[in-house]
């Protein structure tokens, strides 16, 4: 075996970005395939509470760590009339869902999800239609959602059950504007001026709430950049964020750029934040617009075969990928970029909660379990939490076909001086062992109390009869020296450490 290669890590409490939203640890739940019917929402399931909703699943989301929960989508949203979705369920009409060729039955809708969210104790996060539907029906789901009483959409909430305001504080000025695929897509401009006029109206009903406006589906798309500054440009005054999406797999065994993806994460989230400034600047304009990155994951998009190719069905399976460790791996580092950039990312979803591309997965009428990529991010939601800390890492560079040279060990870290809690972030991209040595300069003490790691295996996906097998396994670490710890990271690893800790004064 090679000798361990020396990476040094450096961290200071007093050098940091700021404090991590907690917002970051969110989800995606889209009436998509089988992510809400047999997912979160089964009746007659042997664990179904009184409305319907499995209790297997909410035991899971609730380890997860999940904060926030994007809702009702995705490409859904585009299409979707939030009316259908309110009101005695035996009177609400089954559609025809354009996104996903699937049949909405509207069992689930507004008053069923936001009250599962509540006893969650999960943040919601509203998306407004902007494809087909525009500035009326966005303000009118504000005041259904937001005013007390008096008017005719709060009063109808009021007479389906729901007495209090559900108070949502963020919403989505719709999804994906830019994909040619969006029903109701739009061009740069076209969007801006719909996405201004509708954030002006729904802030008139609330003028308390967040408002998040669409960026580029992606990096490669061919708008990127130019996209970001016209609806920068045209909405900046009347949002709050800008949002990211990004998909990640490997391609053509090329295992190396895979493992690499978040060096791809940084480079689109700092494209996106100098195009925010840019246009702050040029326009001159005091306020920062910050990121929401809400759809991020792991998804081997070259498998689908396509919407037009499914047959419509009603919760249809759909783009249900079953996760390796190698999968998981990945999805950490994925993680560890959002810490990196929490001074400006501020909210994160991993999409999608149950089912699709998912780190939950349920039979109908059968159990739920977890996927590989469950474990990295239930850990970081559990660990990460007071500041992100700037980490100085020296190390090797390792090179890929996709992204060139990147450093071989990424690292993220976080302190939280409220707890006296410390935890560092540790993916090892190569095929080789890597010696770190952390030194934390700026703690009185520090007492390192567990470190756990992930191993990309190669043995590809796991089923759910192996899924038991799979987790976060024990890794030694040294103390021995003060202000010093060491480790030695397995190859094409993940790994997290933690450690109680107490600041010089």
């Amino acid at each position: 075996m090679p000798t361990p290669r020396l990476t040094t890590v450096v961290i200071d409490p007093d050098h940091h970005r700021g404090r991590i939203d907690r917002r970051l640890f969110g989800s995606f739940v889209e009436h998509m395939g089988r992510c809400v019917y047999t997912g979160v929402y089964e009746p007659g399931h042997p664990a179904a509470d009184e409305n319907g909703f499995r209790t297997d699943v909410e035991e899971l989301v609730r380890e997860l760590g999940v904060t926030l929960l994007r809702y009702p989508g995705g490409n859904f949203v585009s299409g979707y009339d939030w009316t259908d979705g309110i009101g005695p369920r035996e009177n609400r009409p089954r559609r025809l869902d354009l996104a996903w060729r699937s049949i909405e039955t509207n069992q689930v809708g507004t008053d069923e999800f936001l009250p599962w969210a509540a006893a969650l104790g999960v943040e919601p996060m509203m998306a407004v239609n902007l494809g087909t539907a525009g500035v009326n029906q966005a303000a009118a789901l504000v005041e259904y959602c937001n005013l007390s009483e008096g008017t005719a959409w709060s009063d109808l909430r009021r007479a389906n059950g729901a007495a209090k305001p559900y108070e949502i504080g963020l919403w989505c000025l719709g999804n994906e504007m830019d994909g040619p695929w969006q029903t109701g897509h739009k061009s740069a401009a076209e969007y801006a001026a719909l996405a201004n006029e509708a954030a002006k109206a729904m802030r008139l009903v609330d003028p308390g709430i967040e408002l998040v406006a669409c960026g580029s589906s992606f990096h490669e798309m061919p708008t990127f950049g130019y996209w970001e500054s016209t609806v920068l440009e045209q909405a900046g005054e009347n949002i709050d964020y800008i949002s990211m999406h990004a998909y990640y797999e490997e391609f053509d065994a090329d295992r190396a750029s895979f493992l690499a993806s978040a060096a791809s994460m940084d480079t689109f989230i700092d494209g996106v934040v100098a195009t925010i400034d840019a246009v702050a600047a040029r326009t001159r304009r005091r306020k920062q617009i910050n990121v929401s990155f809400d759809e991020w994951n792991v998804w081997y998009q070259s498998r689908f075969p396509g919407t037009e190719a499914v047959a419509i069905d009603i919760a249809g399976p759909r783009i249900e990928d079953v996760y390796s460790t190698l999968d998981a791996v990945v999805v950490g580092d994925l993680l560890s970029s959002l810490i990196n950039h929490a001074d400006r990312v501020k909210i994160g979803c991993l999409a999608q909660l149950v089912n699709v591309i998912a780190p939950i997965m349920t039979e109908p009428a059968g159990p739920a379990w977890k996927q590989a990529t469950f474990h990295p991010f239930a850990a970081v939601a559990q660990a990460a939490s007071g500041h992100s800390l700037v980490t100085r890492v020296g190390t090797s560079e390792f090179a890929t076909r996709r992204y060139g040279d990147v450093p071989t060990v990424a690292v993220s870290a976080t302190h939280d001086p409220e707890t006296g809690q410390a935890a560092i972030f540790l993916t090892n991209r190569s095929e080789y062992p890597a010696e770190v040595e952390v030194t934390h300069r700026g703690f009185e003490s520090w007492s390192t109390t567990d470190v756990r790691t992930m191993i990309a295996d190669q043995h590809g996906p796991r089923d759910r009869d192996a899924s038991a097998e799979v987790g976060l396994v024990s890794l030694a670490a040294d103390d021995s020296t003060p202000g010093r710890t060491v480790l030695t990271l397995p190859p094409q690893s993940w790994t997290v450490l933690r450690a109680d800790v107490a600041a010089a004064d």
